[in-house]
């Protein structure tokens, strides 16, 4: 069996149910299966080579969702490509990859230019039949037979990307297996079921693309949404009978800040689900009272996806469980390793260690970076934190030098390159500040090279220019003289604790 097949007996078990429903009009399990069929077909005669790369460049959208279930039953890799990002950044994805077909928006189109591949667009022909837009393939293979294949489980379902803009950025195999675990999990741990209607809030490129297929696999319905922004949110659960949702926490803390916000607005919701960034406990006791007993949260990485260890609604009744991520999900083992490889016991700290089903194959054409990472058959994350009596993972900090803000992972390295190649700047360093709205905020401290000059504006405004605006610096501190250690080294620890020292006092 393979992801896609929960989909396809989906749409034979409920036909006539709603799979999408869009802001101009409904698709049901029937007309999907037939879009997703015809274009299926299309990938394969357009390249017939089976486990051949498929990228995706879009927004949320239906369209995004037939490409991305066309991809998984045409026996290609998915490879998303983040619209957010910068064309360096999608240039760099595709040379490493080397997709045959790139699935894009028209409006992206800038962030392709000059890449290679066959490239289609999302939407229709204007009356056009052609095989250069979706819909024109789609007319053209109406009613063409099922693409079949035969691939082992460990065959890779998809690459996606963690790292960075100017290093080395990492292709991480999700396999078929982790795609499946995953899938059990979710319907297992949440109980979607054919009433549920999932609110597409958070960017299908990352963590709502491993809930599109446990939604069909249960016959619910994905609620593609009219714009963007907290309103807009607010407006479908309200009006279009949201039941559940994935975001990061500075959603949250958005539509709670709407004006006249209220629990009303949400009559329906039974599955807040929030990840990618911590939610301090007081956050937790806020946003309970405010939306009900309906908050989730899980733990994963791109490495092991998504949900590694669940919260339910009902963990989050005990006070003790809210710095807690849960506990193990089906097909996974989760432990706490000392650096000797030693496995620590009950309420030690230690690296948060992972095995089963969800783990990736490896880092894709990085053999020695996934000899690094995966060792003896156990993942390690790079996370800090303690198992207690009662088998929930507390999380206590990151071994891997990352700052998690508004559930996208910037790496601090990354940054520091791009400030660096700034001409007034002598060195810097970057980090994540806590912060109420975020998460976390990227920060940096720069010292500037002698007789230079330049504001604070100036050097937030190149790293957009170069990285875009999620790993944007949204403050710069300036120093005469970084703090070092007595070998020379910079003492980032130094700096932070310097900056939280002065926001306090501030």
């Amino acid at each position: 069996m393979f992801p896609i097949d929960f989909f396809w007996r989906a749409s034979l078990r409920w036909p006539n149910r709603i799979a999408i429903d869009t802001p101009t009009g409904p698709i049901s399990y029937e007309e999907l299966a037939s879009k997703v069929n015809a274009l299926a077909s299309a990938l394969v005669e357009l390249d017939p080579k089976l486990q051949s790369r498929v990228a995706i460049c879009s927004g949320n959208s239906a369209d995004h969702i037939i490409a991305l279930l066309a991809v998984l039953a045409s026996g290609k890799v998915w490879v998303p490509l983040n619209p957010k990002s910068t064309r360096p950044e999608i240039r760099r994805i595709i040379d490493i990859t080397e997709p045959s077909l790139v699935i894009h928006d028209q409006a992206l189109g800038e962030l392709l230019t000059d890449a290679p591949g066959i490239f289609i667009l999302t939407g229709m022909d204007d009356g056009q039949t052609s095989n250069k837009t979706m819909g024109g393939l789609i007319q053209l293979h109406d009613s063409a037979p099922l693409p079949s294949f035969d691939l082992p489980l460990d065959a890779t379902q998809a690459i996606k990307f963690t790292g960075g803009t100017t290093g080395a950025p990492k292709g991480v195999m999700q396999p078929y297996r982790a795609w499946l675990a995953n899938i059990t999990n979710q319907i297992q741990s949440w109980g979607f079921d054919e009433h549920d209607r999932y609110i597409v809030a958070a960017p299908i490129t990352h963590g709502t693309s491993t809930y599109i297929l446990p939604i069909l696999a249960q016959g619910g319905c994905h609620v593609i949404l009219d714009g963007a922004g907290a309103e807009v949110v607010r407006t479908a659960f309200r009006e279009r009978g949201g039941t559940a949702s994935f975001m990061p926490p500075t959603m949250l803390y958005m539509l709670m800040a709407l004006p006249n916000a209220s629990r009303k607005d949400f009559p329906k919701l039974r599955r807040l689900i929030y990840g990618g960034a911590p939610m301090p406990a007081e956050k937790v006791r806020i946003v309970r009272e405010f939306f009900g007993p309906v908050l989730c949260t899980t733990y994963g990485q791109t490495e092991a996806p998504q949900i590694l260890t669940i919260m339910k609604p009902e963990d989050f009744e005990d006070p003790q469980n809210w710095a807690a991520v849960g506990c193990a999900t089906w097909f996974s083992d989760v432990a706490i390793m000392a650096p000797d490889g030693s496995f620590l016991p009950t309420g030690e700290i230690g690296e948060v260690v992972v095995r089963g089903d969800l783990l990736m194959t490896g880092y894709w054409r990085m053999p020695e970076k996934t000899a690094e990472t995966i060792i003896n058959g156990w993942l390690h994350t790079g996370d800090r934190g303690l198992i207690d009596q009662r088998g929930y993972l507390y999380l206590k900090d990151r071994l891997k030098d990352i700052v998690i803000t508004g559930g996208f992972n910037v790496y601090p390295v990354d940054v520091e390159n791009a400030l660096t190649q700034h001409p007034s700047v002598h060195e810097c360093l970057v980090f994540g500040v806590p912060d109420d709205k975020w998460g976390e905020s990227v920060q940096a401290a720069v010292q500037l090279r002698p007789g230079q000059q330049v504001d604070e504006a100036a050097l937030i405004s190149f790293v957009r220019e170069l990285l875009g605006p999620v790993q944007t610096p949204k403050r710069i501190h300036f120093y005469e003289s970084l703090p070092r250690s007595n070998v020379g080294k910079l003492l980032k620890s130094a700096v932070l604790q310097d900056i939280l020292h002065s926001s306090t006092n501030s």
